[in-house]
């Protein structure tokens, strides 16, 4: 097998629009019916991060980490468990720090190999993989397969690095140009990302990161949170298939049909689960003002949808509440089985509760 020589962006003669008119208007319908969503919500960042942080878990779940979304939170929490798998737990961390600043640098910025690079040294700090060049584009030849299997027995070996630095020119230029449809765009660019295989290790993270980024930066989207890998895990054998198949039969329409269904199908999840949460928060805010009587209610509210499995510590800290009122308020909650206690404190030690409604929702 010889490196792929992949097609140049843009993709000229091949992508059937007329065959992929159904699939575009449906993707585009959904995906601006979870943004209206998304533009009613005061501050998405923190009532939706439960989102994000599953993103989080199932994108580094693709590439065979095992780690839950409790268990991440409850490490963040100080509840640490011999049975958890530590770098498992730091490489999501790790993905959705590189989501965060992401964010941030589009302001006024870009999507560009800068800011690629710079997720990518990120995503692999202190984790498996800190060995393989972090932010570096590769400069020697790498290949998909068995885990230990030889160039030869690879089943995809990606372009030759000598002639990577063209093609990652191109991809770049391409994601500034305008396309007809942004979320075709967006699905050529993820595809040919992932050919391209720019690093030694975390290009599929990468690739689905880039998702929502291009989505916010041609203003599909108004904030970039839009995360598909729920769909992408829940579909991980057909996924792979339908982007080997390019490489393989220049099968592009298919790949796109397969991507647009999964905008869709995400969407669809995404409007149901955000207007769930929305309405928890609703729910919260009434119940918590009615048992606590505090002024500090939304801060408290804020704090419980940003970590939803918490220490007294630390929460007080992100709350912005006195420690003491923090304590009284948790124990009202705790009464009131709004919050459960996970851990109790001994001298130093916090203690350590969660909101369970919240993480009920995020597991459906």
């Amino acid at each position: 097998m010889e490196p792929y020589i992949p097609e140049m962006l843009p993709l000229k003669g091949i992508i059937d629009c007329e065959r992929l008119l159904t699939f575009v208007a449906r993707a585009n319908m959904m995906l601006g019916r979870y943004d209206g969503l998304l533009c009613g919500i005061v501050n998405p960042t923190i009532m939706l991060s439960p989102l994000m942080n599953e993103e989080a878990v199932l994108s580094s779940r693709i590439e065979g980490t095992q780690a839950t979304v409790d268990e991440v939170l409850e490490h963040e929490a100080g509840l640490v468990s011999p049975k958890s798998n530590h770098e498992d737990i730091k490489e999501i961390i790790n993905y959705r720090k590189a989501l965060l600043s992401a964010q941030k640098h589009l302001e006024d910025k870009p999507v560009s190999m800068y800011l690629i690079r710079e997720m990518h040294r990120i995503l692999l700090d202190s984790v498996r993989g800190q060995n393989k060049s972090p932010g570096e584009v590769r400069n020697e030849q790498n290949w998909i397969g068995p885990a230990g299997c030889s160039m030869e027995n690879a089943s995809f070996i990606p372009p030759d690095p000598m002639q990577l630095s063209g093609f990652l020119e191109n991809w770049e230029q391409y994601a500034r140009a305008n396309e007809k449809d942004a979320i075709i765009q967006a699905g050529v660019l993820h595809a040919q990302f992932e050919m391209l295989h720019p690093f030694k290790d975390g290009n599929g993270r990468l690739g689905r990161i880039l998702i929502p980024l291009f989505l916010y930066q041609k203003k599909v989207i108004s904030r970039p949170m839009f995360y598909l890998s729920s769909y992408l895990e829940g579909h991980r054998d057909e996924y792979y298939l339908r982007l080997r198949n390019i490489s393989s039969n220049k099968e592009w329409n298919e790949w796109l049909e397969f991507f647009l269904n999964a905008v869709t199908e995400q969407a669809v999840a995404n409007v149901r689960k955000a207007g769930q949460i929305m309405a928890l928060y609703e729910e919260m805010k009434g119940r918590i003002q009615s048992i606590t009587h505090s002024r500090f209610t939304v801060a408290v509210l804020d704090s419980l949808f940003w970590s939803p499995v918490f220490n007294v510590i630390e929460f007080a800290k992100n709350a912005n509440v006195p420690r003491a009122t923090v304590t009284t308020i948790i124990r009202k909650l705790k009464k009131h089985d709004i919050v459960k206690e996970l851990k109790t404190g001994k001298g130093r030690s916090p203690s350590v509760y969660c909101f369970h409604s919240l993480l009920d929702i995020v597991k459906k």
